[in-house]
């Protein structure tokens, strides 16, 4: 259940996105852009971006303190530096003095803003994917880098036993929301998908297991619109928030990568991205396995597609159930 911070209001968030959404709060002389997530606001200042976490506490990580702002902000700065280490720059404080609110300076410390280098975003993967225009080359060095990141990372013990739990623990709380009548998915497409799940898990058990020694400390949120190919490669917006959800077999994170190229037009570049992951991955290729994490991955994405649609005042509600749609008809098509 999604919770605030009792002493931030509604009302104070709002100031403080009033207050980044101006162009004289940073010294700009251009208009800034300023954007919603489900968990921050990110605003584009000339040539920086900034980026302010909402005091929400959720099942899966809490903002909901002043305190917890700040060490989510410190952990995004860290890990998201593995991967793009000029682009992420240092936090500054929001401030508040005298009833006016300031970036540094003196006053009483209200928030955390992450500083960032503001990346071309006509120049993103997710960008050049539906234009058509991204190239083998480019995709080659982001599965080099990548390939590399993982041979690097911080490898994390899961005995397979719990493996196997947190994969049948996960098809459940998935199958759980995407049959949710409010949500209005097909019900039998929904089911059918989820027992293709669970025979894939039983069929290829031993496989599945194996590969629990190879999980790392990864990304965690592997889409293209978090990718820059370069040169150089920028990869931004790890899961900071949650070790668990970072903790990933890299084989898993590509199958994930090649569903979202897919997705987004570029089927015959997603087949580029499982020769090469067969190719460079650390630990080595898994069919099977690669075969029941693009299927998860796909269910997952519906899920947290749907589910934006339970929130009291969803963004873009229009969307949502196209969006949980396609990736059902992605996970269908093996």
């Amino acid at each position: 259940m999604e919770s605030r911070d009792p002493s931030l209001t509604s009302t104070s968030l709002a100031e403080k996105v009033a207050f980044l959404g101006r162009a004289d709060s940073y010294g700009a002389t251009g208009p800034v852009i300023y954007r919603e997530t489900h968990m921050s606001w990110v605003f584009l200042a000339g040539s920086e971006a900034y980026k302010l976490k909402k005091p929400l506490r959720l099942p899966y990580l809490d903002f909901s303190t002043l305190e917890h702002r700040r060490a989510a902000c410190e952990a995004e700065l860290s890990l998201n530096r593995r991967l793009a280490p000029d682009v992420y720059k240092h936090l500054t404080p929001l401030t508040r003095s005298g009833g006016r609110y300031g970036l540094g300076g003196a006053g009483e410390v209200v928030d955390w803003l992450v500083v960032m280098r503001r990346l071309d975003e006509s120049a993103s993967l997710e960008r050049l994917l539906l234009a058509g225009t991204l190239t083998v080359r480019q995709l080659d060095a982001v599965i080099t880098t990548l390939a590399g990141f993982y041979r690097r990372a911080r490898r994390v013990g899961i005995p397979p036993d719990a493996l196997m739990a947190r994969w049948q623990a996960n098809l459940t709380d998935t199958r759980r929301i995407l049959l949710n009548p409010r949500l209005g998915l097909p019900a039998g497409l929904v089911l059918r998908l989820d027992g293709l799940q669970r025979l894939l898990l039983q069929e290829h058990q031993a496989a599945i297991r194996s590969r629990a020694r190879f999980t790392v400390d990864g990304h965690g949120d592997l889409r293209p619109e978090h990718i820059w190919p370069g040169p150089p490669v920028h990869i931004i917006d790890c899961l900071e928030f949650n070790a668990l959800l970072r903790a990933v077999d890299p084989l898993d994170e590509m199958a994930f990568f090649a569903l979202e190229c897919e997705r987004l037009g570029g089927k015959t570049l997603a087949g580029h991205v499982k020769r090469r992951a067969a190719a460079e991955l650390p630990g080595g290729y898994c069919e099977a396995a690669f075969g029941f994490y693009r299927r998860y991955r796909a269910m997952l994405r519906a899920r947290l597609a749907i589910a934006h649609l339970l929130d009291p005042h969803p963004r873009t509600p229009e969307k949502w159930l196209r969006l949980a749609l396609c990736y059902l008809t992605l996970a269908s098509d093996q």
